[in-house]
């Protein structure tokens, strides 16, 4: 199902979620993480030793909760892909650069509380192996 243009706008300006996944006992598991759409497809990031990472690969559900200050929110049932093939580092690289997109240096990007160059955000990628989630959803709703 495609976002409609009410959520792609609400998801626009805001960029923290919960990603609540399943773990093999069937109960549910939330962790906060930061979410953008590029290139019309809404993606996370991780790496592949998480728990997320994990119960996505073995029953790939996932429920997005997207909040913004006050009483808006956004739910998003879905399932994930994880993309995790030799471009990772370059897909990472998008969506952070789309999550940081109101920057002013667009030289650098922000990793771990600190401005690193293109270069070496791209080479921390590869170092932490880290891999996008790819959200289909299937279900949206909520107060937007």
């Amino acid at each position: 199902m495609e976002l409609s243009d009410k959520a792609r706008a609400f998801l626009e300006k805001t960029r923290g979620a919960a990603m609540i996944t399943l773990r093999r006992d069937g109960t549910p598991h939330a962790v906060r993480v930061g979410i953008a759409v590029v290139d019309g497809k809404l993606w996370s990031s991780g790496v592949p030793g998480r728990l997320r990472t994990r119960s996505v690969q073995r029953d790939p559900r996932s429920t997005l909760f997207v909040w913004e200050q006050g009483f808006g929110y956004l739910t998003l049932e879905c399932t994930v892909r994880i993309l995790d093939g030799p471009d990772a580092a370059e897909q990472s690289l998008r969506l952070f650069d789309a999550m940081q997109a109101g920057r002013e240096d667009k030289s650098t990007l922000m990793w771990n509380g600190k401005p690193l160059s293109r270069e070496d955000f791209l080479q921390a990628m590869k170092d932490e192996q880290r891999l996008i989630y790819e959200f289909d959803v299937q279900r949206e709703y909520g107060m937007y």
